[in-house]
């Protein structure tokens, strides 16, 4: 069960999701006007002054603007650098600060503090998708909704949410233009630490939806099977000994539907279970302490 400290942080980060939504609703990229970003704003954002403020105007243009300033480079290879040095960072940070968890555990929660959705989120919190120079005429709209979703998602949604992969992208190739900068990992990480927050820790993180399903009905020797609709209707359902008890929409990424499908999931497997609500939820809970590898995307079965 979550402890109250969690809780309490949950409750802080959701009031702070929902003032953040409608700031961000206000600008999400730079109008054509205002194509160059303002290096002084974005300094300041991180909290670190370039040497080389061309590494700076890189980290935040998107290959499709290139086409419009062709002196220019793309972030690519700057979010590349970014990466390596992100999972550097949280390997070093968790190690010193969890000595006692085991390495599939340390993989786990290092996974969620990196991955595109909590990378994406901290772009938004900061405003740094505001900078982002590109040409891609759905970002804007892409942004927008994302923002409004999160609101219901205090941490992390666990992949029931569709994050533009953007955002993540400008907040790898800001550590990656930092640290090309500095060339110390002590500097990006004292830049960036408090920008990352809230930082997930082994009483906040979640198990994946897919993952937690398949425990409980491993669990309970119960027949779990994945049904692939989405190419007619955009839809996954899940059954569970031959009876539906779930269903995942979503348009724009197969991922995202199975997910919801699984979390619905989820919520009515307590029916199948033959027990009462409450109980399965206690369910829920265990197989969400208990895990310690990686989320596993399954296949879906047809």
């Amino acid at each position: 069960m979550p402890t109250m400290g969690a809780q309490a942080e949950e409750y802080q980060t959701l009031h702070m999701n929902e003032a953040l939504s409608s700031e961000a609703e206000k600008s999400t990229t730079l109008t054509d006007e205002e194509a160059q970003p303002n290096l002084e704003e974005v300094e300041k954002i991180i909290g670190y002054s370039f040497n080389n403020k061309v590494l700076l105007k890189e980290a935040f243009t998107h290959s499709s603007f290139l086409s419009t300033e062709r002196s220019a480079s793309s972030y690519e290879r700057l979010e590349y650098v970014g990466d390596a040095v992100l999972n550097l960072l949280f390997s070093r940070e968790q190690y010193n600060l969890y000595p006692d968890l085991p390495p599939g555990r340390l993989t786990r929660l290092r996974a969620a503090n990196v991955d595109t959705e909590k990378l994406a989120r901290v772009a938004i919190k900061h405003g740094l998708h505001r900078y982002l120079r590109h040409k891609k005429p759905l970002l804007g709209e892409q942004i927008r909704e994302f923002t409004r979703a999160i609101s219901h998602y205090p941490l992390h949604s666990n992949g029931l949410i569709d994050a533009p992969k953007n955002l993540a992208d400008i907040v790898e190739s800001t550590i990656g233009a930092v640290f090309m900068d500095c060339n110390s990992i002590d500097t990006v990480w004292e830049a960036f630490k408090d920008l990352l927050e809230p930082i997930i820790n082994p009483g906040t993180i979640k198990t994946h939806p897919v993952t937690q399903l398949y425990e409980i009905c491993q669990k309970n020797n119960l027949k779990l099977r994945f049904v692939d609709l989405w190419e007619e209707s955009h839809t996954v359902e899940v059954f569970i000994n031959n009876e539906i008890v779930g269903r995942g929409t979503y348009s724009l990424k197969k991922e995202v539907a199975q997910n919801r499908a699984a979390k619905d999931a989820l919520d009515n497997i307590w029916k199948v279970l033959g027990e009462e609500k409450e109980n399965a939820q206690d369910q829920d809970q265990e197989a969400n302490c208990q895990s310690e590898e990686l989320p596993e995307m399954k296949n879906l079965n047809v």
